[in-house]
Order: structure tokens, then C-alpha cells, then sequence
């Protein structure tokens, strides 16, 4: 198996952190270190801005923090991006774009069972990102095929490029715009954003699979081609184990379910314990051992979580790294108990 299981740890990139040593710390006293985004830091940082550099038609406002699209100004640059398309060093983020991405890969990470990074996926991007008239850009037919392909390309440097610094690399692609094609409202279906994904992912290098906080068809996330599915449990547990049948199959191809079971809002985190998370986690095992799955199946291809990132504590990053440990405490804890090594 590529990406390892055996419930390590690893956790979603977004964090509060103002401080890059604190925040790469956090990061890394986890098993599975990743690259922290500190939108706090800068406005750089945010995950929106770094997966928009070098995209033809961005209107960036560093002052007012906003992020733009222009038609005319995409019929102006997009000969000079496609000019680079070759060029890896053009479609890595820059030390502009993230001072901690950079940090993250001077590290020592050959010891680690795996390391991770991530980019914004191209349906949440063509999502949040609007054009001139405000839509978005997903919906502009001439837009929306360069944008997978721009996103891929992306995706692939960045991996082969964490993969020089540990040979099991793997990426999220961070998408909390799915949970929305499926409303009627969304003006993208969902037979087209199947059609786009299958694309999408048919170039994009592995290990490779999607990371989201909110609730999407977890059917049609978990019938994806990818290697790894990251996801709140904590919230969304009860609607998850009612796909037993895609989640065998997702398990039975090799795939790695990441329970996001610890949440890192300050009222929640503080109202929970370390009994109550792992009964709640085992409860779904449980459920889902009655619906096939084996158990040992389960914990061999799982990895455990936070539930999500969260920028808005009171407590600015005190509650985020409280939820880090306790993450570590539970892993340890469950694989004492099922005898993990």
C-alpha cells in the first residue's frame, strides 16, 4: 500500500498559526507531516491565492485581500502561461506564495512513513473564484477545461517535488465545493462533475485523493479514482457509515479512509474526551463491521484526524494544537488496543 494506515496521524493544512516554526512544529509532531497554510501569516498563505499563482486572469488585491477574474486579462496572459507549460519550476508555488511550503521542504523528512502536501482542487477554486460579471469561473466553458488541466499540472509538480524529500509522498486536493455541486442550485451537475473528476484525475499523479470538511454524495466522492478520502467524522459520521457499500469498495481497492474525528472549534473541543471520540469512531467500525467490512481491514487502511481546521478560536491557535495532541493520544490509545505496530 502506498499510503500507509494502521490509524497514523496526519491532519488538514489550514491553520491558524501567525508563528511558522509553531505552526511547522504542530505539523510535524504528527506522523504524517504536511505543509501548514497560514492564512493569518499572509494573505499569500490562503489556499485560494497559491493555487491561483501563475493562472492567467487573476486580479490579486493584497490591500483589499481579495481574489479576482478577468476575462480580458486572461486573453492577455494566457500565451505567456502557455509558453511555460513545460516548465515545472513555473507551476511549483514560489517562496512568495509560501514561505512555509519552502520551510517544510528543507526538513529532514526521509524517516517519516509519508509526507503530504496539497492544492486547492479545481471545482472549489472555479468555484470561489468569479469572474467580472461575478460568476464563477467554473461555470465558463472555455475557462473551466484549461482550469483542470492548469490545476493537474500543479498538483503533479508539487508531489514529484515532495517526493524528492520522501519517496512516499502523497497530495490532497482540497475540495469543499463538492458538497455543493449537488444542489439543484449549483448550475454544475453532477454528471459533469463526474465526467470533469474522471478527467482530472486520469492526470494527476498518485497517490493522490480529495480532503473536504462539509458533507458531499459520499457515493459519488468514494466511486472517485484516488487512493485516499480525508473527511469529518465527527460531524458527518452517521450520513458516512450509510455508504457501507462504496466504502467497501473504496477499502477494497486499496484506498485510505482519514477520520476526521477531533474537532478543533474551541466549545466543541472543550465538551469532549478521549473515551467519548473513540467510542464514537469505533461505534461507525462498528456499524460498518455488521454491513462486511472487516475491522482489521478498517484500522489497516485508516489514518486519524482533526475534524476540520478552524481559523476563528478566541484562543487563536491554543485549541488547534490542544486538538493535534489529543489526535496523537487517540491514535496511540487504538492502536495499543488493536494491537497495531
Amino acid at each position: 500500500m502506498a499510503i500507509p494506515g494502521n490509524l497514523l496521524t496526519t491532519a488538514m493544512a489550514v491553520m491558524p498559526h501567525k508563528n511558522i516554526q509553531q505552526a511547522l512544529d504542530a505539523a510535524l509532531s504528527l506522523d504524517v507531516p504536511f505543509w501548514p497554510q497560514l492564512p493569518n501569516y499572509s494573505y499569500y498563505e490562503d489556499m485560494y491565492v497559491q493555487a491561483a499563482e501563475h493562472f492567467p486572469g487573476i486580479v490579486l488585491d493584497m490591500d483589499q485581500q481579495t481574489l479576482r477574474f478577468s476575462m480580458d486579462k486572461f486573453i492577455t496572459e494566457f500565451e505567456e502561461t502557455m509558453s511555460h507549460f513545460e516548465d515545472p519550476e513555473y507551476f511549483d508555488i514560489s517562496t512568495q506564495y509560501s514561505v512555509v511550503y519552502h520551510d517544510f521542504l528543507a526538513k529532514n523528512l526521509q524517516d517519516r512513513p509519508a509526507i503530504r502536501g496539497q492544492l486547492e482542487g479545481p471545482v472549489s477554486f472555479g468555484f470561489n473564484i468569479l469572474d467580472q460579471d461575478d460568476r464563477p469561473i467554473l461555470f465558463d466553458d472555455t475557462i473551466r477545461p484549461f482550469m483542470f488541466e492548469f490545476m493537474a499540472k500543479r498538483i503533479n509538480v508539487q508531489l514529484a517535488r515532495l517526493k524528492e524529500r520522501n519517496p512516499k509522498a502523497f497530495m490532497f486536493i482540497d475540495e469543499p465545493g463538492l458538497q455543493f455541486i449537488f444542489s439543484a442550485m449549483s448550475g454544475y451537475g453532477e454528471q459533469k462533475a463526474k465526467e470533469d473528476l474522471d478527467a482530472f484525475f486520469a492526470s494527476v499523479d498518485g497517490p493522490r485523493g480529495i480532503h473536504l470538511c462539509g458533507n458531499p454524495d459520499w457515493d459519488f466522492l468514494l466511486n472517485l479514482d484516488m487512493d485516499i478520502l480525508s473527511m469529518d467524522v465527527y460531524t458527518n459520521g452517521e450520513i458516512f457509515a450509510a455508504c457501507a457499500g462504496s466504502i467497501k469498495k473504496f477499502l477494497d481497492r486499496g484506498g485510505v479512509l482519514v477520520w476526521g474525528i477531533v474537532p478543533t472549534g474551541f466549545e466543541f473541543f472543550e465538551k469532549e474526551s478521549l473515551g467519548f471520540l473513540a467510542m464514537q469512531l469505533e461505534g461507525i467500525w462498528k456499524h460498518l463491521g455488521k454491513k462486511g467490512i472487516d475491522i482489521e481491514q478498517i484500522i489497516a487502511q485508516s489514518m486519524i484526524s482533526p475534524a476540520t481546521c478552524c481559523l476563528v478560536n478566541p484562543d487563536k491557535s491554543l485549541t488547534v494544537d490542544k486538538a493535534f495532541a489529543l489526535v496523537k493520544h487517540l491514535s496511540l490509545m487504538l492502536r495499543e488496543k488493536y494491537k497495531v505496530d
